[in-house]
């Protein structure tokens, strides 16, 4: 778990908060707009309902100040901190996340753009935290995969930054991954795996590392062959695991992917896999329950 205030990218942040905020308010917010008079101003203060690791703090801040840039923020805890559930006899140390003061209208407007970016991405930092834990001990690094929402994809590998994992691709160009699809395609050409990797070198920049998915055994040993960096043991049981990456010793990186969850990260980190891709996440994390109260 990574404690910090840094976060993604200015121009990511602000590119996102404008088109979450014109989902919401393309049409105006009628009821708000009825209800609360120019000039009101509030405290209000954005509240943890549950355990976990928050992450986002920068980007919902960003939400209100677009919205008002007046509204000041008092107090807000580091992305990467530890949240419990809020308890108001505790002050700031009982779930409170943020605080913050200004034009009540603007912080209407803002409150639910700003709580499920904030909701989402503690999600991925909490489920992360969770998975990391669960390895301790163990050489074996969680990584996120490219299985992200369209549109968020800095922030969410963010987010899993923040919860002490580590990101593989950001994009297609970071690297060669050859896949099952690819081999597919290349059957047709008469051509197998090992042809794959020694095309991919030939023809790929020599600054890249050349992964491949393997599902078998004999797949690994072909790859290996053939001069492959990384192996990806791709829904490998455990003990095709640990063969793999006995052969693989010395010669490539190991990755496993595929159904790891908590209930089987431990016993996957133990057949001594360098890495562990998780692509759950990010495209299905829990959001953690955050709220928002006004206390003036």
């Amino acid at each position: 778990m990574v404690k910090t205030s840094a976060g993604p990218d200015t121009f990511e942040i602000g590119d996102l908060v404008e088109r979450a905020l014109a989902e919401d308010l393309s049409a105006g917010d009628p009821t708000t707009d009825a209800l609360i008079p120019d000039g009101m101003t509030c405290r209000a203060i954005v509240v943890s309902r549950g355990e976990g690791v928050l992450a986002g703090g920068s980007v919902a801040e960003a939400v209100w100040k677009r919205l008002d840039p007046a509204i000041r923020t008092l107090s807000i805890l580091l992305d990467g901190s530890r949240v419990s559930p809020y308890d108001a006899s505790l002050g700031r140390e009982g779930g409170v996340i943020a605080e913050i003061e200004g034009g009540a209208a603007a912080i209407l407007k803002g409150e639910r753009t700003a709580l499920n970016i904030l909701q989402h991405l503690s999600g991925i930092a909490t489920e992360t935290a969770r998975l990391v834990e669960a390895v301790e001990g163990f050489p074996a690094r969680i990584l996120d995969t490219r299985k992200t929402a369209p549109g968020l994809r800095a922030l969410q590998k963010y987010a899993v930054r923040v919860g002490g994992g580590g990101n593989h691709r950001r994009n297609l160009g970071d690297g060669v991954l050859i896949k099952d699809n690819h081999l597919a395609a290349l059957d047709r050409e008469g051509l197998g795996l090992g042809d794959a990797v020694r095309r991919a070198r030939a023809r790929a920049p020599h600054t890249l590392k050349i992964e491949v998915e393997v599902e078998t055994i004999e797949q690994a040993a072909d790859a290996l062959d053939a001069g492959a960096d990384i192996l990806l043991l791709d829904n490998m049981t455990v003990a095709q695991m640990t063969e793999a990456v006995a052969l693989a010793a010395g010669r490539a990186v190991t990755e496993a992917s595929g159904n790891v969850s908590l209930h089987n990260a431990k016993e996957v980190a133990a057949t001594g896999v360098d890495f562990i891709s998780v692509g759950r996440l990010t495209h299905s994390p829990r959001a953690l329950d955050i709220s928002l109260d006004f206390v003036e």
